[in-house]
């Protein structure tokens, strides 16, 4: 019998030659990254470096102008948010979107609607498979907000709670997709020391008890260092260095985009 050849597994995220173009604005150019199952990396540049555009590509905000997205091997250039959603990619923003005329709970039950599994007429009718599938939904939603220690706020509005306890919401209602990617934009962003504590605590956390690849960005560099274990950092759109965090720190290039020119 002859022996199988191995295949090597699909990534959960590929780019190649990423470019996008606004107007006469090239905000990214030649991007490239793959991310294996189960990574936590990071994207670091200075402001308006195109890091916010890569993470708005990959979830189908923007249509690329150049290049290939794939989501565990599935080209995403030409879906709509949604659908790229329902591949299992999740994320996070830099400036906190939550559903403010909604309870927590709520806010965690709605992300789950592209699985509900009925049509309009069985919530209509209150069919069976309605009732079941609400169930499922409330007590799915119910045992995340337990594990993120969100459950007393179940009925409370997400605009009441402190900044800190918005940020773990937002990041629980992106994990209630069963998410394969999560990208976190500048999770620390508006935190306190003590918060950012409890946030690298947390995505530590999640990164150990739950199936999902992180990619994240982040101006906090000790919460980068500390956390991921290969960054990559892009300059005016461009890729300008990357490897392990130690590489990063020392890095010329990265301490001029970030620092500039010492001749200055």
């Amino acid at each position: 019998m002859q022996p199988q050849p191995q295949t090597e597994p699909v990534p959960v995220l590929e780019i190649r030659g990423l470019t996008q173009n606004f107007g006469g604005l090239r905000a990214v150019s030649d991007f490239n990254v793959e991310l294996g199952k189960n990574q936590l990396t990071g994207l670091i540049g200075p402001n308006g470096a195109g890091k916010t555009t890569v993470f708005n590509l990959v979830s189908g905000f923007y249509q690329p102008s150049e290049g290939m997205i794939q989501v565990g091997g599935v080209p995403t250039a030409e879906l709509k948010p949604h659908k790229i959603s329902a591949l299992g990619v999740a994320r996070t923003f830099q400036n906190i979107r939550l559903w403010n005329d909604m309870s927590v709970m709520d806010n965690i039950r709605v992300a789950q609607h592209y699985r509900l599994g009925y049509g309009f007429f069985h919530s209509a009718v209150r069919s069976k498979r309605y009732r079941r599938r609400e169930e499922e939904i409330t007590r799915e939603a119910t045992e995340l907000l337990d594990i993120f220690e969100l459950k007393k706020y179940a009925d409370e509005y997400p605009r009441n709670l402190p900044y800190g306890t918005q940020r773990k919401l937002e990041i629980a209602r992106a994990l209630s997709i069963h998410p394969k990617l999560l990208l976190l934009d500048e999770p620390a962003a508006g935190l306190n020391s003590s918060d950012i504590r409890e946030l690298i605590r947390l995505i530590r956390w999640i990164h150990g008890q739950f199936d999902v690849t992180i990619w994240m960005i982040e101006h906090h560099m000790d919460v980068m260092m500390e956390l991921c274990t290969h960054i990559k950092v892009i300059d005016f759109g461009q890729t300008i260095a990357e490897g392990v965090p130690d590489e990063i720190r020392n890095h010329p290039a990265v301490i001029t985009a970030y620092l500039g020119d010492d001749k200055i």
